[in-house]
């Protein structure tokens, strides 16, 4: 039986701790494509991976970064069930004994705000009831239940569970003509008199750690992305060699300082794991949600002032974090296609696809405007140098 091509991105772990993820990896590229296969298989990881700030979030993040390598559109599906369970698990802290709502299923987080779209939370003699529309819906159509933040009464915003099945919820079509991430369309959802459970007081969704390290938790995908993007690199230089054509000294440089991006990315990541761990980034649980905009990670990017009720520590890390590695998204990005040229984007399926999805995953990052909220809490002091 011939070795799988399938390897783990590593942080912490080293190859052999990491070789029953191998399976998994496996079952990923087998399901590449076809969503509702990776949803179960995502299904199965949300019951057993690690969840970030219980001791073990380098290895959440190397287990992202190990399903986007493989492919960076079954990151972007695994990453929101995970972030799902991890914040329904958070919210059951919050409130000592209390499991918010039913976990099975296939699960979404939708946090965004669009022009003209409101989601609005009402209580009633029927509980709480949502209405409204909400965009940047990904993949609503085929999850059960979502994590989804609505305006409240009083005049703040809170996150709720919340059954996509009802048959009060009703999605568009998404008019999705990108070519990256294909088979992952977002589209708005409408809500008419749907029931929801509350997670967490007003603005505890924003305001609670795991939103900076969920932000954390994408960057890992992203950066699994850009190793498969040189994983292929490498591959090709390597087949080049075998068939006689050395690679020049351009080619080995682009290599190395790919290496170097991404081994100090990996070890930025690895290390900002460990302080998740120590509750080095754990302030801010109960800062009121003052930005008004939504800065979700998952579904759309950042905005600037969004955390200005919360301890600057724990979004000026985070916004390091995600500036780092997506900067270093977009080197690899450019360090490989330009060495390799145009032949393989028009030719090379597997290639072709993986640059695009990633991208366009990676603008979810809001560079200058994030880097300028950086700059901001940097003006305060909060900086190591």
């Amino acid at each position: 039986m011939s070795a799988s091509p399938q390897r783990p991105v590593r942080m912490i772990s080293t190859q052999s701790e990491l070789a029953w993820t191998v399976p998994l990896l496996d079952s990923v590229a087998s399901a590449a494509g076809d969503v509702p296969a990776l949803l179960s298989l995502a299904r199965e990881a949300g019951g057993n991976w690690p969840q970030p700030g219980g001791g073990h979030t380098a290895h959440l993040w190397e287990l992202l970064a190990s399903v986007s390598a493989v492919d960076v559109a079954a990151g972007r599906v695994f990453e929101p069930h995970v972030d799902a369970q991890a914040i329904l698990a958070q919210a059951g802290n919050y409130r000592a004994g209390h499991d918010p709502a039913d976990r099975a299923g296939a699960w979404g987080v939708f946090a965004a705000e669009g022009p003209g779209l409101r989601l609005e939370a009402k209580t009633g003699d029927a509980g709480i009831l949502l209405s409204g529309s909400k965009p940047w819906c990904s993949l609503a159509t085929l999850l059960d239940r979502a994590v989804i933040t609505a305006h409240t009464e009083t005049g703040g915003r809170a996150a709720f569970a919340v059954d996509l099945r009802h048959p009060g919820v009703t999605c568009d079509e998404p008019a999705w003509v990108a070519r990256g991430l294909r088979e992952i369309p977002s589209g708005t959802v409408h809500f008419s008199q749907v029931p929801a459970q509350q997670l967490g007081s007003d603005g505890w969704y924003f305001s609670r750690p795991g939103f900076a390290w969920g932000g954390m938790g994408v960057a890992a995908c992203w950066l699994g992305g850009a190793v498969g993007v040189a994983r292929d690199y490498k591959e090709a230089l390597t087949a080049a060699a075998r068939s006689g054509r050395e690679p020049d000294q351009i080619a080995l440089a682009a290599l190395g300082e790919t290496d170097r991006i991404l081994t100090a990315a990996l070890q930025y990541l690895a290390r900002m794991a460990t302080v998740v761990d120590d509750g080095g980034l754990s302030t801010g649980d109960d800062a009121p949600e003052t930005g008004g905009r939504s800065p979700e990670a998952r579904e759309s990017p950042w905005k600037p002032g969004a955390h200005t009720g919360t301890d600057g520590s724990v979004w000026s890390d985070a916004l390091r974090v995600r500036g780092t590695v997506a900067a270093a998204v977009e080197r690899v990005l450019s360090l490989v296609s330009q060495n390799r040229g145009p032949a393989p984007l028009a030719f090379d399926e597997p290639y072709a696809k993986r640059v695009a999805d990633l991208a366009l995953y990676v603008r979810q990052h809001h560079a200058m405007r994030d880097d300028a909220q950086l700059g901001k809490l940097t003006l305060k002091g909060e900086h190591l140098w």
